[in-house]
């Protein structure tokens, strides 16, 4: 299926890496580009929920006052890292996937030739800079400043799309939906960069640990966890309906979402709120 805009530079560009991809060629072949980065970003955002789960696990490990030492071997090896760098490139092309898709909604702006190739180009500058950091090891910076100016970022970014979007005619749930991905777009990025930030404090998660024990901080990452999981529970339902009819299956599936993420909302509220 053929798309206006791939002439431009995104099939020149991506195809010879998507054809050495089984699935993801035959997809873009077939159907096209756009269809393939739809799919990836619905991917990449259960990707993301699925992040965020196994690091409220591996939070709360750390909060035990003996911690196992072999749960601390799995925390610092390579192949942990590896997966935890590699979750830098998740986070990135979902933002500014969702970043594009806002541009488009919200204000008309539409180069998807040209944006594409940014949203890759930039994730990958992203996932550099966090490997740097990593690699590094000896960065610092002040906790309180790096979280004043995401979490007012964050809020600029959502501010802009309220008052662009509130007085549309789309539900409250939608508008709550694009104003949350807004503030996500600056401090989701922000909080893993963090992670790899002040070595020597304490090691991997447990700097998140030592940077949340203050009023401040505890006010931002629980805006960021509220944030979160709701982008997460709306996006979740939206696939859901996107593949059920009205009716009882679609009802089940989303009275499972609203458990699911009720659960998961009252452990990252306990985790942060008595870390």
């Amino acid at each position: 299926m053929k798309i206006p805009g791939e002439n431009r530079g995104i099939v020149t560009s991506f195809m010879p890496i998507l054809e050495r991809l089984p699935v993801l060629s035959w997809y873009a072949k077939t159907r096209g580009w756009y269809y393939v980065i739809s799919w990836l970003h619905r991917f990449t955002g259960i990707g993301l929920l699925i992040i965020l789960i196994v690091y409220m696990y591996i939070l709360s490990s750390l909060q035990a006052p003996d911690v196992d030492p072999a749960k601390m071997k799995v925390i610092v090896s390579p192949i942990f890292l590896l997966l935890a760098w590699a979750s830098s490139l998740v986070v990135s092309f979902h933002a500014l996937n969702g970043g594009r898709l806002v541009l488009y909604e919200l204000f008309g702006k539409r180069d998807d030739a040209d944006m594409i190739r940014w949203i890759f180009g930039l994730s990958a500058a992203y996932a550099a800079m966090v490997g740097l950091m990593m690699a590094m090891n000896n960065q610092r910076v002040s906790a309180f400043f790096f979280w004043l100016m995401a979490f007012s970022l964050g809020a600029i970014a959502a501010y802009v799309v309220a008052s662009r979007i509130w007085k549309k005619r789309h539900s409250v749930l939608w508008k709550l939906q694009r104003i949350s991905g807004a503030f996500l777009f600056v401090t989701v990025p922000a909080y893993l960069l963090f992670s790899y930030l002040n070595p020597g404090e304490a090691d991997g998660a447990q700097r998140v640990i030592v940077g949340v024990q203050n009023v401040f901080a505890r006010l931002v990452f629980l805006t960021l966890a509220t944030c979160a999981l709701y982008h997460a529970g709306y996006g979740l339902f939206s696939i859901v309906a996107d593949y059920t009819r009205p009716g009882i299956t679609r009802a089940g599936m989303a009275a499972l979402i609203i458990v699911v993420i009720a659960a998961l909302a009252v452990s990252a509220f306990r985790l942060i709120l008595f870390i």
